[in-house]
């Protein structure tokens, strides 16, 4: 599978992992949605249900917009069905449970303590369908003195502490460039739930899952969080600069900015022989890690004025010769036009039905090297509803 045609031949018959695994996704925004967009690219069927007027709110979350949508929509939720009920009405959950009959999964993001968290509390449907898995993401998690508290990405970014490591030293704080609390908790959701089904394999019963926002900014500290266990000291933003590595950052050459990653003392030592520095490679303050970063200001300054002469396609263009990581800081329009990036696939182009072809991400993992298609555009509000609700499950005479 070395051409393009064998590896589109390979990825159209490829049912995926989750084949055959059914999930209603009861979530909207990002988080959930992202989770069950993950699902859906491993093969598994996602009935989107979505509110008749107006759907999932990220529909209206442009300019810029596709058709009637915005792009944020359709940014997590190809692969996906749409069926539009009314969540609170008599109907619309005897909907919902004939669907969760012969499904696997639930995913919601229902406020803690709402009405539709206790019209499809989990006890109950426990009771009902014992083999189905319910992931729950919430905002800050089912416990605690914040646990009934609203939440959106920035606010989990703010009270997770993301944002005090973003951006320059005493400057304004800065959140993430992408959705790292919603896209956290995703992720870690999708995890939880392949889990509970790879269990669900060993005792026939389906669980509850939990996770949120702000568990997943936790989760997600890792060096951060053991440099303060170790010793106590509040961590603060750095720029593009680490916490535990020197030099790895982000460096200005003559004509703007790329960064350099030296993860070991080897590596120091070729980057100081490669840019004419010898006399850093033998300072002994400088030979370990450890005294690189204690004299950080010091090496990022030398490092500077000598970056500083030449251009940033010579210095990287230099550094891949030597074997240093280094890479210019690429725009999007740069990344999405990159070779690499097409080398691997990563975008599709995909059907939609009003708007003509749609360029999507992939799901960044290969199966025996081939990537999972996206199966489907983002869908249409409503344009599931009929054909699941009217054909695969019948409404009966006493809901109509």
């Amino acid at each position: 599978m070395n051409t393009d045609s064998s590896r589109s031949a390979s990825a159209a018959s490829f049912a995926g992992p989750l084949a055959g695994v059914r999930v209603v996704d009861l979530s909207k925004i990002l988080a959930g949605p992202y989770a069950t967009m993950s699902l859906a690219d491993l093969g598994a069927e996602v009935i989107k249900i979505e509110h008749p007027e107006g759907g999932d709110p990220t529909r209206a979350w442009g300019p810029p917009a596709l058709g009637d949508d915005a792009t944020y929509f359709h940014a997590a939720n190809h692969g996906k069905k749409s069926v539009t009920i009314d969540l609170k009405s008599d109907e619309g959950q005897a909907h919902v449970h004939r669907m969760l009959a012969d499904a696997d999964v639930l995913v919601e993001n229902f406020r803690p303590g709402s009405s539709l968290q206790r019209i499809f509390d989990y006890r109950e449907l426990s009771e009902q369908y014992p083999q189905l898995v319910v992931l729950h993401i919430s905002a800050f998690g089912d416990h605690g003195p914040m646990r009934d508290e609203p939440g959106y990405d920035m606010i989990a970014q703010a009270a997770g502490g993301l944002m005090s490591l973003t951006g320059e030293p005493g400057g304004t704080p800065m959140k993430a460039g992408f959705a790292m609390g919603d896209l956290g908790a995703g992720l870690f959701g999708v995890i939880g739930i392949v889990s509970a089904l790879f269990e669900r394999c060993r005792t026939g019963r389906g669980q509850y899952l939990t996770t949120s926002l702000y568990e997943g900014q936790l989760a997600l500290h890792v060096n951060w969080a053991t440099n303060y266990f170790a010793d106590g000291r509040r961590p603060s933003a750095m720029g593009s600069g680490h916490p535990n590595l020197v030099p790895y950052q982000a460096y200005p050459a003559e004509d703007g900015y790329f960064v350099i990653a030296i993860g070991n003392d080897a590596l120091w030592q070729r980057l100081c022989s490669t840019i004419g520095r010898d006399d850093l490679a033998q300072d002994e303050r400088l030979t370990e890690n450890r005294g690189r970063v204690v004299e950080r200001e010091y090496v990022n300054a030398e490092l500077s004025r000598t970056l500083g002469t030449r251009s940033v396609g010579h210095w990287c263009t230099l550094f891949s010769e030597k074997g240093i990581p280094a890479s210019p800081i690429k725009h999007l329009d740069e990344v999405y036009n990159d070779p690499q990036t097409e080398a691997l696939g990563m975008v599709q182009s995909v059907e939609h039905p009003t708007i003509g072809p749609m360029r999507q991400v992939a799901f960044p993992v290969n199966f025996n090297g081939v990537r999972p298609p996206v199966r489907s555009a983002p869908p249409v509000l409503g344009a599931d509803t009929e054909a699941i609700l009217g054909l695969r499950l019948p409404v009966t005479p006493a809901s109509r």
